[in-house]
């Protein structure tokens, strides 16, 4: 059964490779990813059926046979299964929107082999077991996503992608920095193993020093403040569906590489630690949303929302407590859906009118009734709006910092929340309300709907989280019980 695990990352891998092959054959490369993408999306359904349904709630593979932690180690556990579904699942709903938008330019470059490389990487990411892994599975997101962001050579796209692979080498020259004393310090990477050292060391005087390494290093991934400077710009040149792929992947491995070595491995000094983690989710939600607010570009509106989220993600981990965690993991779970149907629907309104400045349309609504509407729902869950999945993920977060007596922090959210609230209204009186002027005369609404076929799945998957809110915080509540409790992480893994 713990053969299982190879598949998320190995089926993408083998696909990359074999698609490589079929460059100037767009159909065909078509017919082998959509056929690839529902298979890996329905074999991850059945590894999160897997894991829940085991004992431990935790699957594990010792690669070559290797006992851990002198082999390499793939761990399944509720939060990674869940992640490596959320992100097949993205992967999947980003291809059949790829057909319909990307052009045959594009697709000859070898776009889609690329896609699944990054999705080897992120899934590689969610399930490995040892931080020098992590680290090659973050070079083989980081490579692909290099190559996908400057996909169709654009101005615009390779003037801000060199800002992009400039900050991510920094990153990942840290990352060895950091690996490199952690081993030196502790004489292992396997995280089950640094989380047992660690805790037997109590984590004093250069442990702490890593840890801020680590945390600049997952926070420049994950787009914390101060920085996410490099993430605006470059998300803004490339087609929807790649800022989509990336917005909903990239900066949730950052995320996921925090929350899971600061509950595992750096949590003897949640005093010093994870009150810095908890300052910069706050001062991230600020300067999100104000960069959000400042724009008129639809694009980049939501582009700041990505940033703007990114602390009510990692809110959670810096108050520190099973509620706001499981918080946490809902919210994250929630805004990869909501994330990659806004910028689709954003790619289709600027096909529609032919610009992204909101003050340039009006009237939407009356051409586009099916587009409007999808949008304010998806909105309305992004900001957190009941009964819609973004406001039970605040709902968890808030009970959750309420409860550890993290009051300024609560204030900050629901300031945030009102906020963000403010700036997707104001797209929605801007380009859906009002009269229709000579911009809406790109595509008709019929036209469009072809379009929106892979942003309907999401939408009710948005109303079902949130409908069906209760089994849902059954699961997450269990992962962030895992969480919190790493020596069951420890004991499966080194018995």
């Amino acid at each position: 059964m713990s053969n299982l695990l190879v598949i998320p990352f190995l089926l993408p891998m083998l696909v990359g490779a074999v698609l490589i092959f079929f460059a100037k054959q767009h159909r065909l490369q078509r017919i082998i990813a959509g056929t690839a993408g529902i298979a890996l999306f329905v074999y991850a359904a059945f590894l999160v059926y897997i894991v829940y349904q085991t004992k431990e709630k935790m699957i594990i593979l010792e690669v070559g046979n290797w006992d851990a932690p002198f082999g390499i180690v793939l761990v399944g556990d509720m939060l990674s299964v869940l992640m490596v579904l959320m992100s097949s699942l993205v992967g999947l709903v980003c291809l059949f929107y790829a057909f319909k938008t990307i052009h045959s330019e594009r697709e000859k470059y070898y776009f889609y082999s690329f896609f699944f490389f990054l999705l080897t990487g992120v899934n590689g990411a969610f399930l490995t077991g040892d931080l020098f892994n992590l680290f090659v599975f973050f070079e083989v997101t980081l490579i692909s996503s290099y190559v996908l962001i400057a996909n169709g050579g654009k101005k615009i796209q390779l003037r801000e992608s060199f800002k992009y692979v400039v900050m991510n080498m920094v990153a990942s020259a840290f990352f060895l920095v950091g690996a490199a004393y952690l081993y030196a310090t502790t004489g292992t990477l396997n995280m089950a193993d640094l989380g047992n050292r660690v805790a037997t060391m109590d984590q004093q005087g250069v442990l702490n020093v890593i840890a801020i390494i680590f945390l600049f290093v997952f926070g420049a991934k994950g787009a914390l403040f101060p920085l996410y400077f490099w993430l605006p710009k470059s998300y803004y040149g490339p087609p929807a569906v790649i800022t989509a792929l990336f917005g909903a992947l990239l900066t949730k491995v950052g995320l996921y590489s925090l929350i899971r070595t600061f509950t595992l491995i750096f949590n003897q000094q949640p005093q010093f630690t994870h009150s810095i983690i908890l300052l910069l989710a706050g001062l991230t939600m600020i300067f999100g949303v104000f960069g959000a607010l400042s724009k008129f570009d639809i694009k980049q509106i939501i582009i700041y929302q990505i940033i703007s989220q990114v602390g009510f993600m990692i809110m959670g981990l810096g108050v520190f407590s099973t509620s706001a965690l499981a918080g946490s993991v809902y919210y994250i779970t929630h805004d990869m859906i909501v994330k990659v149907a806004l910028f689709f629907i954003v790619g289709i309104i600027i096909r529609v009118t032919g610009t992204g400045d909101i003050r340039k349309m009006s009237g939407l609504l009356k051409t586009h009734p099916m587009l409007g509407w999808l949008f304010f729902i998806a909105a309305m869950s992004l900001v957190g709006i009941p009964p819609l999945s973004g406001f039970f993920g605040k709902f968890a977060l808030v009970v959750g910092g309420l409860d550890q007596g993290q009051y300024l922090i609560v204030a900050v959210a629901l300031i945030v929340s009102l906020l963000n609230l403010f700036s997707m209204l104001r797209i929605f009186m801007n380009v859906f309300w009002g009269e229709k002027n000579s911009t809406t005369v790109a595509l008709t609404n019929k036209q469009t709907f072809p379009l929106l076929r892979p942003v309907i799945p999401l939408i009710v998957l948005t109303i079902a989280l949130g409908l069906g809110a209760e089994p849902a915080f059954q699961y997450v509540i269990g992962a962030a019980e895992q969480l919190m409790n790493p020596e069951h992480y420890i004991n499966v893994i080194l018995p």
